[in-house]
């Protein structure tokens, strides 16, 4: 006999539908971009009504503000787990280079998506602050782990670890970008060796400050400081 399937609970069917619409939107964004998608379509695509897309959505622009909630939650929660269940630095390292090397099989479409996303809230007023703070999210985690890295090895931060997560971040989506375009000369892991490279040069700073800097801070000066 067949097992009887378990009936979904109002709000398990809600949000099966809602995760239908998101996937449905991610994969007609990478292939068409977002204005070239209207709600109609992005309704068919999941196998549902215009009705029930604005029954779970406001407008496209709701559903933007989540797929990018969803997307940086997501991929923070994947990278912290590998790096929490790592007895080592040195394994901590392994994992992210073994899941940057998953992420290359796929990483036209998660660039394209990405990309689709970062220009259609550059493009929205509405959506810009919610595109920052999803970005400074995502340079908070690369600073907090900064930190640790520097206290594993016994030394203080050479600068802000903010602003070194802001290059380590900035740095993420200029190779990716290169990777994608000349894919035969760069490694499917380039983002890690580029961080580990940085590490061990910040590192090496921090234990020995260049002459005359006298262990300053070397962060450069904030707008209006």
């Amino acid at each position: 006999m067949t097992p009887e399937r378990k009936r979904l609970t109002r709000e398990e069917s809600r949000q099966q539908t809602r995760d239908r619409l998101l996937a449905a939107a991610a994969e007609l964004f990478t292939e068409r971009g977002v204005n070239g998608t209207s709600v109609e379509q992005i309704a068919e695509r999941a196998g549902y009504s215009r009705g029930a897309f604005y029954g779970n959505f406001e407008d496209k622009n709701a559903l933007v503000a989540e797929l990018l909630q969803h997307r940086t939650r997501r991929e923070l929660e994947e990278v912290r787990a590998l790096t929490q269940e790592a007895v080592s630095f040195a394994e901590a390292l392994d994992n992210l280079r073994a899941w940057n090397r998953d992420r290359a099989r796929h990483l036209p479409e998660w660039l394209a998506l990405r990309m689709e996303l970062v220009l259609y809230a550059l493009r929205n007023e509405e959506l810009r602050p919610l595109l920052a703070e999803r970005e400074l999210l995502a340079r908070d985690a690369h600073a907090a782990g900064l930190e640790q890295a520097f206290a594993a090895r016994g030394v203080g931060s050479p600068a802000d670890p903010a602003f070194l997560a802001l290059i380590v971040h900035a740095l993420e989506d200029g190779l990716l970008i290169q990777r994608l375009l000349t894919p035969g000369g760069i490694a499917d892991d380039v983002v890690v060796d580029a961080f580990d490279l940085l590490l061990r040069s910040w590192t090496a700073l921090a234990q020995h400050p260049a002459p005359g800097g006298d262990g300053q801070d070397l962060t450069p000066p904030r707008k209006g400081r």
